[in-house]
């Protein structure tokens, strides 16, 4: 049995359930089709440790702010999926988790999307993709990988310090020694929450020096930046380079520990994985029993290959979040190809209002378009209406 709906949102975490907010103000009719069996996206799957860069009052979604806890300043992971268990339920958006989307295709006759899933089929007059990019962790390709025979694990895997304690390489004092890939926010943090345990051994790598950002900046002024840069580019104006004009790594309390502490120095990239360590271009080995790739994500987004959209690493070319190939579907929460600031908290409310309203607005087009098509009924006396 086909189930028809004005809008498929594919995707309950942050960006789906934004979408959803911003559909209800719409009035439109909609279902949020959500893989994981409960709420909180990604977030329920985060290393415990893990902080906001922002304060809770400056990581909202749109409509309900999220409550502050005493003496934390910066949310943690399970807060976050309590404020949006809290949300989606205040809310009473229509998400059906444990609902996995398997492909998006075009309707035979054309005017709609077929959304196939493991629970049967939708067909919406548009579709909003929000899926994010936690489901496709990207480990690079170095020499040797293959040969290593320790432990590799992605950030997706990464929990806290105890699971790599035990015993260890008796040059390393019992400890167990890790190494850690990525010079971005999780690198950094996951680099740093093994360092301040003390119970192993961390050696950091990057590719390139990992650059800081002021210690006073935090999530706040990385919004207001991006959205600076959002502004000066629909103006017209020179690109001021955003965020990364500032450089990669949000220094939150733990990570500034570490650094302070000196025990957050990073080492050059690896030449090459051998079957005990890694070895780097000046000849040097170091042992490990484990590698953390902290190397970063691609956007989940194969259930739409049937639309033929794909472009250059995997993104579908979009106006704002509109797909140029397809106007009847829109990416949220993908990055900044998908709206400034879209896969953050508070950056994808707005990019999800100008989805919904964009949608409406074609929703209405077509109904107006359909109707003026209808042919004139003749009556009785010859007269038409």
């Amino acid at each position: 049995m086909t189930r028809h709906t004005d809008v498929v949102v594919i995707g309950g975490g942050q960006a789906g359930l934004a979408a959803g907010y911003h559909l209800r103000r719409q009035g439109l009719d909609f279902v949020v089709l959500d893989a994981d069996p409960a709420p909180g996206g990604s977030w329920q799957y985060m290393w415990d440790s893990l902080r906001l860069f922002s304060p809770a009052e400056h990581s909202s979604l749109p409509g309900r702010l999220m409550p502050t806890r005493p003496g934390r300043t910066y949310p943690g992971a399970a807060h976050v999926v309590a404020y949006l268990t809290d949300y989606e339920k205040r809310y009473g958006l229509p998400v059906q988790h444990g609902t996995r989307v398997d492909a998006v295709r075009r309707d035979d006759d054309g005017d709609g999307l077929m959304v196939e899933t493991d629970a049967g089929t939708w067909r919406a007059r548009a579709v909003i993709s929000a899926t994010g990019t936690w489901s496709r962790p990207f480990v690079p390709a170095v020499p040797g990988r293959g040969l290593f025979t320790g432990r590799q694990l992605h950030t997706v895997d990464y929990r806290c310090p105890a699971d790599f304690t035990g015993p260890g390489d008796l040059a390393a004092g019992g400890r167990r020694r890790v190494i850690v890939v990525g010079g971005g926010n999780s690198g950094a943090q996951i680099a740093a929450d093994l360092a301040l345990d003390g119970n192993v051994g961390v050696t950091w790598v990057t590719r390139r020096p990992p650059r800081f950002l002021p210690d006073d900046i935090d999530g706040r002024a990385l919004f207001d930046v991006a959205t600076a840069r959002r502004r000066a580019l629909e103006q017209g104006r020179g690109d001021t380079g955003g965020v990364a004009s500032l450089g990669d790594i949000v220094a939150v309390p733990p990570v500034r520990a570490a650094r302070d502490a000196g025990r957050l120095s990073a080492r050059p990239m690896v030449a090459q994985l051998t079957a005990t360590g890694a070895r780097w271009a000046d000849g040097s080995h170091t042992r490990a029993d484990a590698i953390v790739w902290c190397t970063g994500f691609r956007p989940a987004v194969a259930h739409l290959a049937p639309l033929g959209l794909r472009g250059p690493r995997g993104h579908i070319p979009t106006d704002g979040t509109r797909a140029l190939g397809e106007p009847r579907l829109h990416l949220l929460g993908y990055g900044d190809w998908t709206g400034p600031a879209s896969a953050t908290l508070i950056g994808v409310g707005r990019p999800a209002r100008d989805a919904a309203r964009d949608i409406a607005r074609l929703l209405r087009q077509t109904a107006a378009g359909s109707a003026s098509s209808l042919p004139i009924a003749a009556s009785t006396d010859g007269s038409t209406r």
